[in-house]
């Protein structure tokens, strides 16, 4: 089963992202943001929400697929949750339809901290986030 297309990447990009969030004064209304984010990500089809795609170090249930067309990687993502989601939006902004190589050379701590994401996300979120990161970067490192 092939992997979904998503706007994350390419039409939704992190300058978007980073861009959008300075217009916002408090959190309050970045969360509903990031939120937003999440609604414009395609849902997973429910045969992929096994074991085989589930993301470790989450709070909320994860799910990860990848593919590699041509020189790029595309991913699938979703969440139970509607803010996880959108994390994934976030994430997803910089990895998806990327190389390898542009995967594992993107600082996403200096996006993160671009938008002062990590500090206002729970220890749990933050750790999820931190546990998607890795999981994309692994994959990039084995299909580079």
């Amino acid at each position: 089963m092939s992997v979904q297309t998503n706007p994350f990447g390419s039409d939704i990009t992190t300058d978007d992202i980073v861009d959008t969030l300075s217009f916002f004064d408090d959190w309050e209304e970045r969360y509903k943001y990031i939120i937003d984010l999440g609604k414009q990500l395609p849902a997973m089809n429910d045969e992929k929400k096994t074991e085989e795609f589930l993301l470790r170090g989450c709070q909320s249930q994860v799910w990860i697929d990848y593919e590699v067309n041509g020189s790029t990687m595309n991913i699938e993502a979703d969440s139970d949750a509607h803010i996880v989601r959108g994390l994934l939006g976030v994430v997803l902004a910089a990895y998806n339809n990327k190389t390898p190589a542009e995967i594992l050379a993107f600082d996403i701590d200096a996006y993160f901290d671009s938008i002062d994401l990590i500090k206002h996300l729970s220890p749990t979120r933050g750790n999820g986030i931190r546990a998607m990161v890795q999981k994309l970067k692994d994959a990039a490192q084995q299909t580079g």
